[in-house]
């Protein structure tokens, strides 16, 4: 009795050739800017301004600009931090984590996803900064430094010193391994060019020979680099969770968050991705290499950690109910009854209901619904920080404290600025680096492609007639 294994789908579909993988990813570099692209940059640019005057104005005159007050000290600011490191999370994941696991799906999306790790951890870091309000002075009291103001130190006791600490080496090593990987193809890009280009993308690639002892070099810098950056995915967000964690607020005292703020930022960071990646893919014609299967994979991903997070929701309650403690069941009727009640069930909808519509063959494997459905998670998301944060704070242990938080233009126009920073960052990329890994996804080509699948089963149809 034999038994054969069933044939993978390949992960680059339309018999791409080495030299079209070539072609197809590095010809985006060199072509003009067409007018997709100039018109989505001009959208971003103009986030970026209004955002900017917003920014400006708010160094200017002061955190004072925003809609804080003295019951509600954290809002709008720490819910985007959160929101953004979550989003950085799936980069890291993908390029590393599934790189260990030898998953080679990720070949395909690690680059886009890395570069959406960097750009995304940027804009986290500037809410931290600004809420400072004077940021310039942010490195003595950030950093562990000794300082001319006198014997004064970060208090090491802190979240919030933690938070630095994991953020920081956690951008240092998603910039290193982003830039590893684009090494071999800025060589390819440098080999095609001329005049000034060639020299710059000489440059960047350190000058790459694809010599075996630099491909060897380069794989084990790679390894290394994804074995360290594996449980940074988990510290990061771990320790953000902290924040919230080591104080006694009911609503944060809980030791659910660690492992709830990671899957919360593993399902945020994977809806980004898609939907980048979606817009990429249809803008740049890579359907090819970002195809169906990849999307459904992620697609996956997210019904799994959607489901963690929906749990999460549900133990959070019983926990509050269990626990005895009549300020902890408060806080959590009054999320889900209280002023803040629209905020609640939009979570509740964006991110329990929504996401388990991919149980359904059909929708994780459509473009349309996936593009919709990976928008409403990132909302969904946005309004789980915000419950979290605003809700526990807005109704404290003393009634005659209780206030009602609303966010002021400036509020949101630092908001929007993030979002014209990132989008502006990743269309640049998208235009003058490579956004899918071509050194990877030719390693691929070979076994995975339809032209070199044909041998093999011309092979096994011989075999078979052989046997017969």
């Amino acid at each position: 009795m034999t038994s054969e294994s069933v044939i993978r789908e390949p992960l680059v579909t339309g018999g791409k050739s080495l030299h079209d993988v070539t072609n197809d990813i590095a010809g985006r570099v060199e072509e003009k800017p067409h007018l997709t692209w100039m018109m989505a940059m001009a959208v971003s640019l103009g986030m970026l301004a209004i955002g900017g005057y917003a920014v400006g104005k708010l160094l200017w005159e002061g955190i004072g600009m925003w809609g804080l007050n003295k019951t509600v000290g954290w809002a709008w600011d720490i819910t985007n931090f959160v929101w953004w490191v979550g989003i950085g999370h799936a980069g890291t994941l993908i390029s590393a984590v599934l790189l260990l696991f030898r998953q080679r799906w990720r070949m395909s999306i690690n680059r886009a996803a890395e570069a959406m790790t960097i750009f995304a951890v940027i804009c986290a870091a500037m809410f931290p900064v600004l809420h400072m309000g004077r940021p310039w002075l942010g490195f003595y009291w950030a950093l562990p430094l000794p300082n001319t103001f006198g014997s004064l130190w970060v208090n090491f006791n802190s979240p919030l010193l933690w938070d630095v600490f994991a953020i920081s080496t956690y951008f240092s090593v998603s910039l290193v391994f982003w830039y590893i990987g684009l090494i071999p193809d800025f060589a390819t890009i440098r080999d095609r060019a001329t005049g000034l280009r060639k020299t710059i993308y000489g440059a960047l690639s350190f000058g790459w020979t694809g010599a075996a002892r630099h491909w060897n070099h380069y794989e084990t810098v790679a390894l290394v680099l994804a074995g360290v950056a594996t449980p940074l995915v988990l510290s990061v967000h771990t320790i953000v969770s902290f924040d919230f964690a080591t104080s006694v607020i009911p609503g944060w005292h809980t030791t659910i968050f660690p492992p709830y703020f990671v899957a919360g930022a593993i399902f945020s960071g994977f809806a980004m991705v898609l939907t980048l990646l979606l817009v990429t893919r249809k803008v740049y014609k890579l359907e090819d290499y970002i195809t169906i299967q990849h999307i459904e994979l992620m697609n996956i991903v997210i019904i799994i950690t959607g489901s963690i997070v929906g749990i999460a929701y549900i133990t959070e309650f019983f926990i509050a109910w269990y626990s005895g403690v009549e300020p902890e069941q408060y806080a959590f009727i009054n999320r889900a009854t209280g002023p803040y009640w629209w905020a609640y069930w939009s979570m509740m909808t964006c991110n329990v209901f929504s996401p388990q519509l991919f149980w359904f063959k059909k929708i994780r494997t459509n473009i349309a619904s996936t593009f919709v459905l990976s928008i409403i998670v990132n909302i969904g998301m946005w309004f789980e920080r915000f419950v979290i944060i605003v809700t526990s704070l807005h109704r404290d242990f003393i009634p005659s404290s209780w206030a009602m938080f609303y966010p002021t233009f400036y509020d949101v126009g630092v908001y929007i600025f993030t979002f014209g920073l990132f989008f502006t960052a990743f269309f640049l990329f998208a235009k003058f680096f490579p956004v899918i890994n071509m050194a990877e996804v030719k390693s691929i080509v070979k076994v995975t492609g339809e032209r070199s699948t044909e041998p093999a089963v011309a092979a096994d149809q011989s075999t078979e007639k052989e046997v017969a």
